[in-house]
């Protein structure tokens, strides 16, 4: 015997799709039809008909069936609850177990689903949907990973630039303070130079003044009681007057010579403060030295140390916590100069010292610094370089050997980038060791390379 619930399906399903009404319609004979299934009834018939009875409609818009309707929604959306509150999901419109996927539509289906709107439709096995699925999900998220893995480790460079960025600014705030202290130190000892010379010129001027005016004081005094002795014998007696006239007459005359102005007895204002600031730089100038190519640490290969001022390098051996960043050097142990040159000439002498390998020259500015790199001019190399071998050669393909009289100690570097020409020379006598002749498009960057003691631009004195 049929249950309540599957009667009152029935008398809640279409007769034309024999699923749950949706959008229900009545007729005037008042069977009542899925809006969308009727339509499609009377399309495939040719003619307004019932589809229970065949009686004639002659309603072109047949009126929705409110009440069937709002029953139909009520039945669904009691036994969608009782499917949520059992052990498995069930059909909505059928209450059996979904056990079949439908793959035009993407959705779970009951046995009896397939008469339905289903019907014609692919489908497959829930379980071999479920897998399916998921090896396509496996297959789509596998570069989502990837990505993720690159992100995460671009993410740790940006994390670690940040910390260098910020022991870069306090490391560099503290040379700064450290220069300008020397400077500082440099102009209050010069102050203290020029209010000394000052203050010495003052003291031997006051005392020649004072011995002036003391000297003056006195002859004025003198002067002052001879005068009142003579003013008192004007005074005396005719007798007593003309008695002692003669001795009188004597102390009268005068052996002083004539009060002489003091020349030069001012300070030499002119001395000190002429040209004050111009001479203080030009004495400044005599201790600082200048160096005609500075180091870029961004550069520099992990294992390579810079000096202080920038100016010297030399091969830790360890491994320096530093970005990896873009203008670093990743394979080659090397660092650029700060600067480059796409005009003009340029020279730069480098102290190469005892180092058992070492190269020196330039670069162009898009040369490889991470991967394989091709040290030649062909590669964007312009150099020389002295191998463990102790074999002095010219950074071309294949490699020239130089002709080399002496341990070279020191090497000049000359530039003339609109000639095109990078020339190699020996500092201690000027002996040329090789020259390149390129037409370049870049700019260049001065490079070098030590291993392991340390490489030092030499620096010129303004």
């Amino acid at each position: 015997m049929a249950s309540g619930s599957s009667l009152l399906e029935e008398e809640l399903s279409c007769p034309v799709c024999s699923e749950i009404f949706r959008d229900p319609v009545v007729l005037s004979c008042s069977h009542s039809f899925c809006k969308v299934c009727l339509q499609q009834y009377w399309d495939e018939k040719g003619s307004q008909e019932c589809p229970v009875c065949r009686r004639r409609s002659f309603e072109d818009e047949p009126p929705c069936n409110l009440s069937l309707r709002m029953a139909c929604e009520a039945f669904l959306k009691e036994r969608s609850q009782r499917a949520e509150a059992g052990s498995e999901v069930l059909c909505s419109l059928h209450s059996e177990k979904l056990k079949l996927f439908c793959l035009d539509d993407y959705e779970h289906l009951c046995v009896n689903c397939l008469t339905g709107s289903h019907r014609n439709h692919n489908f497959c096995p829930m379980e071999e949907a479920v897998l399916k699925s998921k090896e396509k999900l496996r297959t789509a998220l596998a570069p989502l990973q990837e990505k993720l893995e690159a992100f995460n480790s671009v993410k740790l460079i940006y994390d670690q630039t940040a910390e260098h960025i910020k022991s870069q600014a306090q490391h560099t705030e503290r040379q700064i303070k450290m220069e300008f202290e020397k400077l500082q130190k440099f102009l209050k000892e010069e102050e203290a130079v020029r209010i000394t010379a000052l203050r010495e010129e003052e003291e031997q001027k006051s005392q020649m003044m004072k011995e002036k005016i003391e000297k003056m004081t006195e002859e004025i005094s003198s002067l002052s009681e001879q005068i009142r002795a003579i003013e008192q014998e004007l005074g005396a007696e005719d007798v007593s007057f003309l008695q002692s006239y003669k001795d009188t007459q004597i102390r009268a005359q005068c052996t002083l010579g004539d009060p002489e102005k003091v020349s030069g007895a001012l300070i030499d204002v002119a001395k000190h403060l002429g040209n004050l600031k111009y001479r203080v730089w030009e004495k400044m100038l005599g201790t600082v030295q200048y160096t005609p190519v500075t180091l870029d640490p961004n550069t520099a290969h992990p294992k390579l140390s810079l000096s202080e001022d920038l100016t010297s390098v030399r091969f830790s051996g360890e491994r320096q916590q530093v970005p990896d960043n873009p203008e670093r050097f990743h394979t080659g142990c090397c660092v650029l100069g700060s600067e480059g040159f796409s005009s003009g000439r340029h020279c730069w002498d480098v102290e190469v010292g005892d180092n058992e390998y070492w190269a020196v020259g330039v670069v162009k500015e898009s040369f490889s610094r991470k991967g394989d790199v091709d040290p030649s001019p062909a590669g964007g190399v312009w150099g020389i370089e002295l191998y463990r071998s102790g074999k002095y050669t010219a950074m071309t393909s294949p490699r020239t050997l130089l002709t080399v009289q002496r341990k070279l100690q020191k090497v000049r570097v000359q530039l003339d980038w609109d000639r095109g020409e990078v020339s190699f020379s020996d500092r201690s006598d000027n002996t040329p060791l090789y020259t390149f002749k390129h037409s370049f498009t870049e700019r260049l960057f001065p490079f070098f390379g030590p291993s392991p003691h340390r490489m030092q631009i030499c620096p010129l004195f303004l």
